[in-house]
């Protein structure tokens, strides 16, 4: 509700493309960016913005991006974040995941082998396809669930077997490795 009211009462609401496509139900005239340096812009030719992205805001999100520049940040208000969605979907506890984003940026996926399981956010040079080729090759076993266009309503969930090919969807997407584990 209170992000509901924020939308509806704030004079400049910016959003990027997903977000602001699902939003224009409720309010028509906010601010389209595809980028997030276009947020320095914003900034200076407005006093106050909201700022309304998709995923969580605090892990590789866009309060990383804020602090850097020095923007003052005056409240955050997460929604659900796509790991907690996908492993509802999946009924399975988290603690304890080991939490990686291949979202831009490259990881050592050395790491899962010590964990039961991984939660990985993907891009379109990391996908899940490719995510589960370099998982066999490092010989770790298990399964792969790959989480496409979550909440929306195209959804697709697949599982398969580490090592096995899957249909990559789309670019973005929630992997979630679990390991066989010896």
């Amino acid at each position: 509700m209170e992000v509901m009211e924020a939308i509806k009462s704030y004079e400049n609401v910016v959003a990027f493309g997903r977000v602001s496509n699902s939003l224009e139900i409720i309010r028509k005239d906010i601010i389209k960016i595809n980028k997030v340096v276009y947020i320095d812009k914003l900034i200076k030719e407005y006093e106050h913005i909201l700022i309304l992205a998709s995923g969580d805001p605090c892990f590789y999100g866009i309060v990383q991006y804020l602090n850097r520049q020095n923007i003052v940040i005056e409240k955050i208000m997460p929604g659900l974040s796509s790991f907690q969605y996908m492993m509802a979907k999946l009924g399975k506890s988290w603690q304890g995941a080991n939490l990686l984003s291949l979202h831009g940026r490259e990881e050592n996926l050395d790491t899962i082998k010590e964990h039961k399981f991984s939660i990985i956010l993907t891009d379109k040079d990391n996908s899940p396809s490719s995510i589960s080729k370099r998982l066999y090759k490092l010989g770790i076993e298990g399964i792969i669930y790959a989480g496409f266009n979550l909440s929306y309503e195209d959804e697709r969930i697949i599982k398969v077997n580490i090592g096995e090919a899957l249909e990559d969807i789309s670019p973005l997407s929630v992997v979630v490795v679990e390991n066989a584990m010896d």
